[in-house]
C-alpha cells in the first residue's frame, strides 16, 4: 500500500522529533500547517506543555499565505517575549523550510527571537 503525503510528512517529523526536544529554557517551535490555517507552539517536552500558542485566526485580516505566515512567525515571538523566552528549537514538523515554514521562523527571528 502506497503512503499518502502526509504519512511520509508524519514519518519525517518523527525522525526529526527523535533528535530535537524543548525545555522550560528553550522549548521547541512546532509549527502546523493546514490547507485553511496555521497554527505555532512553543513546547516543553521535558514538563509536556505548551507554553505559548498562537493560531492565524488570532491576527485581524491575515490570510493563510506567506505574508501572513510572517505575522504569525511576529505574534508568538511577541507572546513568548512576554514570558521571557528568547530563545527556541525550531521544529519544522516534516514540512519542506521553504515559503511559510520559512516565513514562520524569519517572522519570529524579526520580532526578537532567537532560533
Amino acid at each position: 500500500m502506497e503512503r499518502t503525503r502526509n504519512d511520509k510528512r508524519l514519518h519525517r517529523a518523527k525522525r526529526v522529533r527523535a533528535k530535537i526536544a524543548g525545555t522550560v529554557t528553550r522549548p521547541r517551535m512546532n509549527v502546523f500547517r493546514s490547507l485553511r490555517s496555521m497554527s505555532v507552539q512553543l513546547i516543553d517536552d521535558e514538563n509536556d506543555a505548551t507554553l505559548v500558542a498562537a493560531n492565524l485566526s488570532e491576527i485581524k485580516g491575515a490570510k493563510n499565505n506567506v505574508e501572513g505566515a510572517t505575522k504569525l512567525g511576529a505574534l508568538v515571538a511577541k507572546k513568548a517575549v512576554d514570558k521571557k523566552l528568547t530563545e527556541v528549537v525550531f521544529d519544522r514538523a516534516g514540512y519542506k523550510y521553504h515559503g511559510k515554514i520559512k516565513a514562520i521562523a524569519e517572522g519570529a527571528r524579526g520580532a526578537g527571537l532567537n532560533i
